[in-house]
């Protein structure tokens, strides 16, 4: 019996750059990687380093002006396809198939807890009243929050609303999971059950799990394969450990948190001496 690619998720040569005709900033350059099935993945790296740019591709918002980037099939006997050359059908059919909770949670502030969650779905399937209320409260109890179902957003805090973002995430089972930065402005009980949180679902439901995080400690703890992108390129990837102890010095400045090296303090400009004894030059006032 064939089974399925290792892989669901690929990059291939991907290039993007922001502009109509993608001749802005070159954001992604000539990048490849894989991201394996029924494993949590980390993409790290600096502010701008093209990590949300990376989750946007994947969903089908951008499209890569050069590159391909293929959805694993859902069956054994399927085909790999490029999201980027998916027709509007197409695109959305492959969506069901993702998750996505994005950065401080993005739920409906005139909904309840309840009816956030159960909106993908009352949108995308025909399932009765009593078989919703089922699954949204199934969902809800495996982040803990089967009792804050009638509560509205304005009531809970971040850390639960973000819980609640995870819920509305897997309400339709999907295979993949995309995280943007889910530790943002957690505390550190909030911040440690919600790496826990994707750490379990993703392995007692099977999922592949994409996590965008600036913090070191709680994502190291979690991920499977960690990819550090830099300049528009992919600085390094391997397990946590092979990434920490890398000698690149760009990774190096990253994981050890270092205030200089590849990426700057100061943007890049004139020199002090050369700012100063301008006078009334460009960006001085009269």
């Amino acid at each position: 019996m064939p089974t399925p690619s290792p892989s669901l998720i690929e990059l291939r040569n991907i290039t993007f750059a922001y502009g109509a005709s993608g001749d802005g900033r070159k954001i992604l350059d000539d990048i490849s990687l894989t991201v394996p099935r029924g494993k949590v993945t980390a993409l790290m790296g600096a502010s701008g380093g093209g990590k949300t740019t990376v989750l946007r591709l994947i969903g089908g918002q951008y499209r890569a002006q050069k590159g391909e980037l293929l959805l694993g099939p859902a069956a054994t006997d399927g085909q790999p396809q490029d999201i980027g050359k998916m027709n509007p059908t197409e695109l959305y059919a492959a969506r069901r198939r993702m998750g996505m909770l994005f950065q401080f949670g993005a739920l409906f502030t005139d909904l309840s807890v309840f009816d956030n969650v159960a909106f993908p779905l009352r949108e995308h399937t025909d399932l009765s009243a009593a078989l919703v209320r089922d699954i949204v409260l199934m969902k809800l109890n495996a982040v803990g929050l089967r009792g804050a179902r009638d509560l509205m957003p304005s009531e809970i805090s971040g850390g639960m609303a973000r819980r609640v973002a995870l819920a509305r995430a897997i309400a339709l089972d999907p295979e993949l999971i995309m995280y943007d930065e889910p530790f943002s402005g957690l505390d550190p009980i909030s911040l440690g059950t919600a790496a826990r949180l994707i750490r379990q679902l993703n392995d007692a439901m099977g999922l592949t799990s994409i996590v965008v995080s600036h913090d070191l400690d709680e994502t190291f703890g979690i991920a499977d394969q960690v990819i550090i992108l830099a300049n528009g390129k992919i600085a390094a990837q391997g397990t946590p450990d092979e990434v920490r102890h890398s000698t690149d010095p760009l990774v190096h400045q990253f994981v050890n948190a270092l205030p200089d090296g590849p990426v700057r303090f100061h943007y890049p400009g004139p020199s002090i001496e050369e700012d100063f004894s301008a006078g009334t030059g460009k960006g001085a006032r009269p």
